[in-house]
């Protein structure tokens, strides 16, 4: 009996929305005005619930946008970061090319009318610890040869000591082997430069009445014929019992680049011939 029943109500229930729907367009041809209060007042009631239902779409809307837009901006932080990466790397280079440039400029200051020739060689190395010496990247395939006069922008730092074909040594005015004759250029007297593996290598042999003061320059003499007259060297800085204590105008530190000069002297540091067999 149950199921007859509910077929029955729902066809009933069919029927009377149907005449429902009738009657409100009915109502409505009649008497639009009740119509639209009708509508107005569903609205009305219905609003609270949509404005209720709106608010967490429109959160999520705005969650949705801020997480979008902080991907972005994680993106773009990315993308700045490699470029700042990158553009500290061209400073690095920048600072160093510069730091180069200054170094050369520096060599190219230093002119001699008497040079025949010269080398500008890279520092690739440093000597041990009881000796004063450099190792440059210039040998006898470039021209370097024993003897030559290695000179910075400031003065002279030592001589080529050893050649190899593409290597050489050069021995500062600092090593403990290294003797240099040298005068005093405002009184002409003359002595010898001995260095003692210090950053003051010492004037000795000058004679008891030189006259010389702190500050006096230094330069090469030329006897010997190892080096031209006139390079500058160091000046005067402390005078005492052993003798007078030199500041040298080159020092090998944060040394880069030297410039061997060929003068065309053999004098005392000419290489040996080879005898004849």
């Amino acid at each position: 009996m149950a199921q007859p029943l509910r077929t029955l109500a729902q066809r009933f229930t069919f029927v009377l929305l149907i005449a429902a729907a009738i009657a409100v367009m009915l109502a409505g041809r009649t008497d639009p005005r009740i119509f639209e209060e009708a509508r107005i007042a569903v609205t009305d009631a219905v609003a609270p619930i949509l404005d209720a239902v709106s608010q967490p779409i429109a959160a999520v809307d705005k969650l949705t946008a801020n997480v979008i837009a902080l991907r972005d901006v994680h993106q773009e932080n990315q993308r700045l970061r490699l470029e700042n990466e990158r553009l500290l790397q061209w400073q690095a280079v920048a600072r160093q090319l510069e730091i180069e440039n200054q170094q050369l400029q520096s060599l190219l200051a230093f002119q001699r009318p008497d040079v025949e020739r010269f080398v500008t060689a890279r520092v690739i190395g440093l000597g041990g610890t009881f000796v004063r010496t450099v190792i440059i990247s210039a040998g006898s395939q470039q021209g370097v040869r024993k003897g030559q006069v290695a000179v910075t922008g400031n003065g002279l730092i030592g001589r080529v000591s050893d050649v190899g074909s593409r290597s050489s040594r050069v021995l500062l005015l600092t090593d403990l082997n290294s003797r240099i004759p040298v005068m005093v250029e405002r009184t002409r007297s003359r002595g010898i430069l001995i260095g003692n593996n210090t950053m003051h290598p010492r004037l000795e042999y000058l004679s008891a009445n030189s006259g010389v003061v702190p500050g006096d320059r230094v330069v090469t003499s030329g006897d010997g014929g190892a080096f031209p007259p006139g390079i500058p060297v160091g000046s005067v800085a402390r005078m005492d019992a052993q003798g007078l204590e030199i500041d040298p105008f080159a020092t090998a530190t944060k040394l880069e680049f030297l410039r061997l000069l060929d003068f065309g002297l053999r004098g005392i540091l000419a290489e040996e011939t080879p005898r004849p067999r």
